[in-house]
């Protein structure tokens, strides 16, 4: 599909599929027999990561008596070989290469690729025998796989990535050199000794990240595909434009609400924005909405759909691994900001339509009023509400049901449930993809279109029960829901081809192995990007571990904020949005967060606040992705002015402007750790999600410039104050009541026994710097006190050895592996000035910050009532 998109420079034609192909699957499609081996490939590795998750080696193993299991370290390495092999095949090497075959050197770029990760599959033995000590082969091996991965790298994800890598490939072998800046020099690493830590063990390259690619990223990605190669991408559209086309601006409101259906499916902004938006953008500029407009809803909408569990980009599974939290934590902690977000980007496109005076699309029936919409909506949000507890809770009686028997029992569910939703879609026509440039007379019934693809949902159903309910892993999990999709792939079109008593039933039964073939080869190369840039990121991650650079540039960030936590997020932030624009959201998150989530951690601390790593690793993970929208280099906002015919960095500031919201939300969740459901219990849960909708809807109020009227300037600050109480309100609370009593610090055992079963205690700690004797640092850190009894106990068992002596709590030097161990490496335990507890901090009572939300509310209600006065046009 080419599309013009009208740039400075003149009108420039854009191939939408060839910028797609470009970002994420490979531009180059050769024919014949080549084409037929790479489709093999793809088809074959997307068939060894399913063989891998799934119990079949095991199965295999005592069948034939032969051990065919797969250990970590070979997957990885057989992992990457697929991935650089067919980035080799699938990628041109540079602009004036052949895009109709693959030249001789690319077929000896890719076999090189295989050769240097087999080396270490077919050679374990040996090489875990030699440990530390490489021969001549394992350098040259080690040479010529760090050089195919930058090679891959460039044709994949291009050169920032590979700049970066090679920044610190030089700072590992010239560390020492005048060249580097005196205060981030270090003694330089042996050609050997950096060859093995990068290829020869599981700290470089084969490290954390490239392990996730291979046990969970791939599977979800292949479990997107097969969604797509279903048809529930278009289900999807169809079922937002049913339900919200008729609304004001309902288009770009169908557009958030697919957009967040489909990241779901894809977790690719440029992707998700071209599937979405080249159905919604021409339908939102129908109804009104500038060019520039309508394709910054659809980028706004499509980027956060990498925020939206489950997939998250890949990055929740990364999470898993660098935070040492499960895979439902880390859902459980970004739904709120995720929901809120998109919920916020709902309500600005709706005032966007309001200044308009827009209209929705046709709708077909009677018209309703204000009132019965109302009530439709609110009827929809509360079915949603009853069908997850209905989904939750009936899940849960599986096991008290089936007992042992629960697998045969969930499966003997799922096929009864789809042959019955298999009957319901089969009485009504499939959805087709529509002409979004063709006249539309109205909107599709919503009931009708949902029942259509109703068990497009049994497989996401299928994923929540495993992750949930049975609790396995999120790769097994995803392998189940993957088998599931399988299943419908495969049957789906022959099975309404025998209800329906027409069509082909025999070509249908082929068409269902063609899709389910062209689904395992999509997530395949859905797949080459992510794992080679798994694979570059962890160039970086063992330069880190290598050197302990992040101690370093922690410094230096230190530095340049002035120990002051505020300065310390921005300088983050920035960090984040400038590598963003030349890496990929996986990459960036992998590198951001290496560098600086404890360095963040640390300095919360030394400012008296504790900073869970969840909250800091989602920080990074937000800024990262806002580099797809922000120009000159978004490439989400470039795809969509394609789609538009706009202006592409106009289009980019536009959608910059949408997702202040999204740039807001990680300092707000930094400091109010409840947006995160963290400590926050169920019924708490839903009272933080309703008040911080509210705050997020009036932030972007604020920011739009537009509420019931157009905001006078004094009235957008109100809102805004209003929007930041409701998110903060212990802010103001702390200015009026302190949020601790400060105690002694030789009551820190009286006051460790009194706190209850599981309870908490703070205590600050300061000593000299183990770098400068003569300079004092303190710190805040958090005890996990455990079961209640004896204090003196208690503070032992959480990590924490302390000698009273006369007025002072002295601390002794934590042993490896306990939890101080690393957060009090900075101290001198061997100095003359010992290192102590020097206060002790207890919650005070006070009272409950939301008492803050009484004044917001009224003033609230004032802006309200004076914009009413000054406009007669209906709020929705």
């Amino acid at each position: 599909m080419a599309v013009n998109s009208k740039d400075k420079g003149g009108d420039v034609e854009i191939d939408l599929h060839e910028l797609v192909a470009q970002s994420d699957t490979g531009a180059r499609n050769p024919s014949g027999p080549v084409k037929t081996f790479l489709a093999a490939l793809a088809l074959l590795w997307s068939l060894f990561q399913l063989y891998y998750a799934s119990n079949v080696p095991f199965i295999l193993t005592d069948l034939i008596g032969i051990n065919v299991t797969l250990n970590s370290d070979a997957a990885r390495s057989i992992h990457l070989a697929f991935a650089l092999f067919l980035a080799s095949m699938a990628y041109p090497l540079f602009k004036s290469s052949p895009r109709d075959y693959i030249p001789w050197y690319d077929w000896i770029l890719g076999l090189l690729g295989v050769v240097a990760c087999m080396y270490l599959v077919v050679f374990k033995d040996a090489i875990s025998v030699r440990a530390g000590l490489p021969t001549t082969a394992d350098l040259a091996i080690s040479t010529i796989g760090i050089i195919i991965v930058l090679v891959a790298t460039y044709r994949a994800l291009g050169l920032p990535l590979v700049i970066v890598s090679s920044v610190f490939l030089t700072y590992v072998f010239f560390g020492d050199q005048p060249f580097i800046p005196e205060v981030i020099q270090w003694k330089g690493a042996s050609y050997g000794k950096a060859m093995w830590h990068y290829w020869m063990q599981t700290e470089g390259v084969f490290g954390i990240a490239l392990g996730v690619s291979a046990s969970m990223i791939f599977l979800f990605v292949l479990f997107g595909a097969m969604l797509d190669q279903a048809g529930a991408g278009n289900y999807f559209i169809k079922v937002a434009f049913s339900l919200l086309g008729h609304l004001r601006g309902g288009p770009a409101k169908a557009a958030v609400v697919s957009s967040a259906m489909s990241g779901m499916i894809s977790g690719s902004s440029i992707a998700n924005t071209v599937m979405t938006g080249t159905f919604t953008i021409p339908l939102m500029k129908r109804v009104g909405f500038k060019s520039e407009t309508a394709g910054a809803v659809e980028v706004s909408s499509s980027v956060n759909g990498q925020l939206m569990p489950p997939v998250m980009g890949a990055a929740a599974f990364l999470m898993v691994e660098y935070v040492g939290v499960s895979y439902l934590d880390v859902v459980r902690h970004a739904i709120v900001p995720a929901s809120i977000s998109y919920i916020a980007l709902l309500y600005i496109v709706h005032l966007e339509a309001l200044k308009a005076g827009m209209q929705g699309l046709p709708k077909p029936g009677p018209a309703k009023t204000i009132i019965q919409s109302l009530l439709g909506v609110l009827t929809g949000f509360l079915s949603v509400a009853i069908l997850a507890a209905v989904l939750y809770y009936g899940l849960g009686w599986t096991k008290v049901i089936f007992g042992d028997a629960t697998f045969y029992g969930v499966v003997g569910i799922f096929l009864v449930t789809y042959l019955a939703l298999i009957v319901v879609a089969s009485k009504r026509p499939d959805l087709e993809l529509d002409d979004p440039d063709a006249p539309i007379g109205a909107l599709p019934e919503f009931i009708p279109t949902l029942l259509t693809g109703l068990y497009y949902l049994l497989p996401i159903i299928v994923l929540v029960w495993c992750l949930m309910i049975e609790r396995f892993s999120p790769g097994l999990s995803a392998y189940w829901a993957t088998i599931g999709m399988i299943f419908i792939l495969l049957t789906q079109k022959p099975l309404k081809a025998m209800l329906r008593k027409s069509g082909d039933i025999a070509g249908e039964w082929r068409d269902g192995v063609i899709d389910l073939g062209q689904g395992l080869i999509s997530g395949a190369r859905n797949m080459i990007g992510i794992a080679v840039a798994t694979g570059a990121a962890g160039i970086i991650v063992g330069t880190i571990s290598l050197t302990g650079a992040h101690q370093i540039i922690g410094e230096f960030i230190e530095f340049l904020s002035g120990g002051n936590l505020i300065a310390m997020l921005v300088l983050v932030a920035i960090f984040s949005l400038i590598l963003g624009m030349g890496l990929p959201t996986t990459a960036n998150y992998i590198v951001v967060s290496s560098l600086m989530a404890s360095v963040v951690v640390d300095i919360g601390a030394q400012n008296g606040l504790i900073i869970p790593l969840i909250a800091v690793h989602l920080f990074v993970f937000y800024f990262g992705l806002m580099a797809d929208v922000t120009p000159p280099v978004g490439m989400a906002s470039f795809a969509a002015a394609a789609i538009s015919k706009g202006d592409p960095i106009r289009t980019g500031f536009t959608a910059f402007f949408y997702s202040l919201r999204t740039v807001a939300l990680p300092f707000l969740f930094i400091f109010n750790t409840d947006l995160l459901l963290i400590d926050v219990g169920p019924v708490q849960a839903i009272f933080v999600f309703l008040v911080a909708t509210v705050a997020m809807m009036l932030f972007a109020a604020g920011t739009q410039g537009y509420f019931f009227a157009k905001n006078k300037a004094w009235e957008a600050v109100a809102i805004l104050l209003i929007a930041f109480t409701l998110f903060r309100p212990g802010f103001w609370l702390d200015y009026v009541q302190a949020p601790y009593d400060q105690l002694a610090p030789t009551a820190i055992f009286e006051t460790a026994g009194a706190a209850p079963d599981g309870g908490t205690l703070k205590v600050k700690v300061k000593g000299p710097d183990f770098d400068d004797a003569d300079k004092m640092i303190e710190t805040l850190v958090e005890l996990e006190l455990g079961a209640a009894g004896d204090g003196e106990g208690r503070v032992t068992n959480a990590g924490l050895t302390v000698l009273l002596e006369g007025d002072k709590a002295i601390i002794e030097e934590p042993f490896p592996g306990t939890p101080f161990f690393e957060p009090f490496q900075s101290f001198d335990f061997y100095g003359d000035t010992p290192v102590e507890v020097v206060e002790v901090r207890q919650e005070a009572e006070r009272l409950p910050k939301e008492i803050f939300y009484i004044p917001a509310l009224l003033l609230l209600g004032l802006v309200i009532a004076l914009q009413r006065r000054r406009t007669d046009v209906p709020a929705f």
